[in-house]
């Protein structure tokens, strides 16, 4: 940032859902399906079709800690990548040892939300999290590049790194050994999926008459309602 720039005139300045950019379509309840699954997959495909960079790109709270104890249970958030969504739930992975996976162990809870702008639409969505089994998330890891491959086998995840050379040097070594043999286990790699007790599917308005759906779910299936703005 150029020194002497006024963040909020900068901030003042900004226009969002700009019309040249943003189409934003309708959401109408009375049309929407039974269960989130199929919106969810509607408007991803259309968040793709509309030319959205990252439509998989999510954001992933988790809480740390105890919440009985002093300084747990506080919020985390991160940016993750979607590798699935069913009827078994939205799924991401991570390794176990990371702060995460140590936050899901602690607390097997989080909450998931979906921004495409050019659209003017957002997905969020909260519930239990369950970790698949080894097997299903190896098999997840090796159906994706080999630099994913590469990034799981380089490890350490949210632990001190003492300098960018080491993590070059451990990049490297993991880099040669997904092309030499993609098949290679990382053992601390899981997928995890967020089984969503809630999802909430937002559309904005230009007249800010945002229309949000809300699917909770009940003993027999979901039951719909819509939300103030």
């Amino acid at each position: 940032m150029a020194t002497g720039t006024d963040l909020h005139e900068l901030l003042r300045s900004l226009r969002v859902w700009d019309p040249e950019l943003t189409k934003l379509p309708p959401l109408d309840p009375a049309t929407a399906p039974d269960a989130p699954l199929p919106l969810f997959t509607t408007w991803f495909a259309e968040a793709v079709a509309a030319g959205e960079t990252e439509p998989h790109v999510m954001s992933l709270a988790t809480r740390d800690g105890d919440p009985a104890t002093e300084g747990g249970g506080l919020p985390d958030v991160r940016m993750v990548m979607l590798h699935g969504a069913d009827e078994e739930g939205w799924s991401f992975a991570t390794h176990t040892t990371s702060r995460k996976g140590h936050q899901l162990t602690t607390f097997p809870y989080a909450a998931l939300a979906f921004y495409w702008p050019l659209l003017g639409r957002q997905v969020r969505l909260r519930g239990p999290v369950i970790p698949a089994t080894p097997a299903e998330s190896q098999a997840d890891l090796h159906a994706h590049s080999a630099g994913a491959l590469a990034a799981a086998l380089t490890g350490h995840q949210s632990a001190p790194l003492s300098s960018l050379t080491e993590l070059t040097q451990a990049s490297e070594t993991s880099w040669s050994l997904a092309r030499r043999d993609p098949k290679t286990p990382a053992p601390s790699w899981s997928l995890y999926r967020v089984f969503p007790d809630e999802v909430e599917f937002f559309q904005g308005d230009a007249r800010r008459r945002h229309v949000r759906l809300s699917y909770v779910r009940e003993e027999r299936g979901w039951s719909t309602g819509l939300l103030w703005p």
